[in-house]
């Protein structure tokens, strides 16, 4: 735990004034989700994500989402070798250990939905033939606001895929301070070392996965995953595989505390990050984060 301990540490000495932010993050991680960093350009986004793979000690990859990608740009393609008469498959960026889709809603569907088999199989299909993604494998993706200028909303097939949902937002004052005075970041994201290794973070992922979760908190996490189904709040409520994805969060936050079981504060912890986006509020306008948590506040341990 000292080495995930000293990973937190570098990143929140890049990452300035948010401790949650990078805390979810690395739970996201261990817990062998995707992440979504969703808010407004140049909060450090691109550098929380690039900064994880550095500490990480994970090959990465980066992929800046545009309206004319392809989804071979993404995945790779077959390339045909007039000399040996055959076609060769060449992997494209997805075929590294943490892929980096940047303003991933600047593209189009169709090249949202080619990431959906990498995602969830690690794998790969073309041309009949299944390719294995490295281990461990993540995809880290930024997203502008919805309604920003080239946007394309991500379908929910799409938003399921991702563990957790985090925005970092504008810094406190004394950090941005602290930001503004010590110059270009990139020279600090330059002395960042890796504090483990791909084979610890599998390892660490194995040993978060196999926590023990008391049946009382099994239990309370279906009345929670219950009352996101009423009908009055939200379009449709958290499914089964969402309560699953809360339990694997959950299960990570209480490794970061070096604990061998899940309390009911490490649901609390990530319940927001892990289903807001996952659920449509029912009214216009509406909120999903300020239901979660009026739904946190309502719903008691049995």
């Amino acid at each position: 735990m000292q080495s995930i301990t000293f990973a937190y540490r570098q990143l929140n000495a890049l990452i300035l004034g948010k401790p949650q932010q990078t805390r979810l993050a690395l739970a996201c991680l261990l817990a062998g989700g995707h992440l979504l960093i969703e808010d407004v350009p140049g909060v450090g986004k691109t550098t929380l994500a690039h900064s994880l793979a550095a500490v990480l000690g994970l090959d990465y990859r980066r992929v800046q989402f545009t309206s004319d990608l392809l989804p071979a740009d993404v995945l790779g393609g077959s390339v045909f070798l007039p000399g040996e008469g055959r076609f060769e498959f060449r992997p494209g960026p997805v075929f590294s250990q943490l892929l980096l889709a940047d303003e991933i809603n600047r593209a189009s569907p169709k090249v949202q939905s080619a990431l959906l088999e990498a995602m969830e199989e690690r794998q790969v299909s073309a041309d009949g033939v299944t390719h294995a993604l490295p281990e461990p494998f993540f995809v880290i993706a930024t997203q502008n606001p919805d309604g920003q200028r080239g946007t394309f909303p991500l379908p929910e097939s799409q938003l399921d895929r991702f563990l957790m949902r985090i925005s970092l937002g504008y810094p406190p004052a004394d950090a941005e301070l602290k930001l503004l005075q010590g110059g270009d970041r990139r020279q600090v994201m330059h002395k960042l070392t890796a504090a483990l290794s791909a084979a610890d973070l599998l390892q660490l992922q194995q040993q978060a996965a196999s926590l023990h979760v008391s049946p009382a908190l099994a239990g309370y996490v279906l009345a929670l995953l219950q009352a996101t189904r009423q009908p009055e709040l939200f379009l449709h409520g958290l499914s089964p595989r969402a309560g699953l994805a809360l339990l694997a969060a959950a299960r990570a936050w209480a490794l970061l505390d070096g604990r061998d079981h899940v309390l009911p504060e490490d649901i609390k912890a990530v319940f927001v990050p892990v289903a807001a986006h996952r659920l449509t509020p029912r009214l216009p306008g509406g909120d999903s984060s300020a239901l979660l948590l009026r739904i946190l506040g309502n719903v008691a341990l049995a």
